[in-house]
Order: structure tokens, then sequence, then C-alpha cells
């Protein structure tokens, strides 16, 4: 445990953070499995919806610092390629 009062700080600040992360990483799971649900469906137009819905969310996370912008533009664009191959 920590011995000095910033170091308490820190770990405090770090345990509320990693709450708020580990939600936000969670959001965006979410969206990016909606897209996929309705992708398996094989409802075209359902996917484009819910494609238009996650990335917003999947930016956000980006910004927020959840995920890496590279990684989220790969899997938005390989999600558009597949509701595209639909």
């Amino acid at each position: 445990m920590a011995n000095h009062p910033s170091a308490a700080k820190r770990h405090r600040q770090t345990v509320r953070r990693t709450a708020v992360n580990a939600s936000r990483k969670s959001r965006v799971r979410g969206f990016v499995k909606d897209v996929e649900t309705a992708i398996a469906s094989g409802d075209k137009e359902k996917a484009r919806a819910a494609l238009r819905a996650a990335q917003p969310e999947m930016q956000r996370g980006v910004k927020k610092g959840v995920a890496q912008k590279r990684t989220v533009s790969r899997k938005l664009s390989r999600l558009s390629a597949r509701i595209k191959a639909l």
C-alpha cells in the first residue's frame, strides 16, 4: 500500500479511472456486438444503422484513451466491408 499521501491519492485516482475506463470499453464492445449481430442476421439496413450508432461511440473511446486510433479505424473498416458484402 502507499506510504505517502500523494501515492495514496494516485492509487485512489487509478482505481476510479480503471472503473470508468472499464465501463467505456464495455459500452464500445456492446455497440460492436450489435453490429456483429445485425451482420449475422443478414439484414443490411439494420447492420448499417448499428454501424452508424457504433462509429461515434468507438471514436469517443479513442478520444477518451480506452482504444488506439488505428485499432478502431481497422475495426470500423472491417465491419463496413462486411456490411458492404451482405
